[in-house]
């Protein structure tokens, strides 16, 4: 017998009644108990019957759990993030293949691009890497950014490498934990599997939905390009990218009275030297917020300045609409608790204002030059061709977190720790 949904004097008195006939509340709470791990089960089965069929296998569970969706529940949430295989897909409802080979294979049915992000860490991991992250709240839930990957692209993650992750115990029960260094990418594959351009770290949702439009636009006339000026027509849009970056930045210097465009240090990795992690985790900004203070205390350092700061902060103002959370991204960060010590009402307020300031600086400054040397080496032609050469590349050259470096420029090899064996273990 069930006893939900009914009034509490009138659920006591059945209770009494039970009781006198012999009815154990035990076993009622177990039976109740017995009845949700059936239910979750078969949740879960549904889960992994839909996942096979792709992103129609999510638009059914969407319409069958509407109601539920409106409110959900733990169990819900879970279900639906390991049916997307993304942390909070009830607020994106984004389907993403894990599989290259699938996704691709999804593209050529379809005829739509593949947009593959490669990340620290797990997308369906609450610590995945900082960008990662940040793209499931700033972007994925964005209304207009989800509905144009629904839309126009076949979605795919895979981990680059797993994200390390620290834990400070304070010894009185507090502890704080996070991850450490990283960044992450979005690559445009064409159905083949080639990559065509790429949207390095964080962007804003608008600039971010600028980038999948235009690119959708270059790949609809590409597709239509004989295989064999493709490379060419390839080497050409990019070389148009570089030139209208080149423009707008002048203007953007041009309204702001800036007579030299900033630099970015050691933005490009010119030698053998294993990067430092402070200034790896300098490139972005938004992550390095939340991730340098630990790092600089771990490696007793003040972390590098970037050059001409002042004038990249300017510069990032000019395109503070670009990086506005609409109210999906909002109710997202509402939902989740963060901790401060501020505990006025404007509180949330203002971590939102500090997030799209940083979202803001990251925004113009992977643009005009991560991005812009990911131009240069498509221009050039080399190891672009193949995702998982680029990817390489970009990690190394573009992130300085080689894959040569296991331990991604935080464990230094010439400072003295008085630990035995440096603290490591393996």
């Amino acid at each position: 017998m069930k006893l939900k949904r009914i009034a509490p004097i009138v659920q006591s008195t059945i209770m009494l009644t039970l009781i006198g006939f012999g009815f154990s509340p035990t076993a009622y709470t177990k039976n109740s108990k017995v009845e949700n791990s059936v239910a979750n089960s078969q949740l879960m089965q549904e889960v992994v019957t839909l996942r096979k069929q792709g992103a129609s296998g999510l638009d059914k569970f969407l319409k069958t759990h509407a109601k539920e969706l409106q409110n959900p529940s733990p169990q819900i949430r879970e279900a639906l993030d390991k049916l997307c295989q993304q942390r909070d897909c009830y607020a994106s409802k984004l389907y993403w293949y894990t599989d290259l080979e699938q996704a691709k294979a999804a593209a050529k049915t379809s005829g739509k691009p593949i947009l593959s992000l490669r990340l620290l860490g797990r997308l369906d991991q609450d610590l995945s890497c900082a960008n990662s992250r940040f793209f499931r709240v700033a972007l994925y839930p964005n209304a207009a950014v989800s509905q144009e990957l629904r839309d126009r692209f076949i979605l795919h993650w895979q981990s680059v490498r797993p994200a390390p992750k620290i834990t400070i115990d304070y010894g009185d029960g507090r502890k704080l934990e996070r991850t450490i260094t990283g960044n992450s990418i979005h690559y445009i594959l064409d159905a083949s599997g080639r990559p065509v351009d790429a949207i390095p770290g964080l962007y804003g949702p608008q600039a971010f939905l600028d980038k999948l439009q235009a690119s959708q636009k270059f790949l609809s006339k590409y597709n239509q390009v004989a295989s064999s000026a493709r490379n060419s027509y390839l080497q050409n849009y990019h070389q148009a990218s570089i030139k209208s970056n080149e423009a707008r930045l002048e203007m953007d210097l041009k309204k702001l009275g800036i007579a030299n465009p900033p630099q970015l240090i050691e933005s490009i990795r010119k030698s053998n030297e294993t990067p430092n992690a402070a200034i790896a985790g300098n490139i972005a900004i938004t992550k390095s917020r939340v991730e340098m203070p630990v790092i600089s205390r771990m490696e007793r350092s003040t972390p590098p300045e970037i050059i001409e700061q002042a004038t990249w902060n300017r510069i990032a103002q000019l395109y503070r609409n670009d990086v506005k959370l609409d109210k999906n991204s909002l109710a997202l960060i509402q939902s989740k608790k963060f901790y401060s010590n501020d505990k006025s009402p404007n509180s949330l307020q203002r971590v939102v204002n500090n997030f799209e300031t940083a979202m803001a600086l990251d925004t113009v400054r992977n643009e005009y030059l991560l991005r812009t040397q990911i131009n240069r080496w498509f221009i050039e032609g080399k190891d672009t061709n193949q995702v998982e050469r680029l990817n390489e590349k970009v990690y190394s050259q573009l992130f300085l977190t080689p894959s040569s470096d296991p331990w991604l420029g935080l464990l230094p090899s010439d400072t003295y720790s008085a630990i035995d064996n440096d603290g490591v273990s393996k």
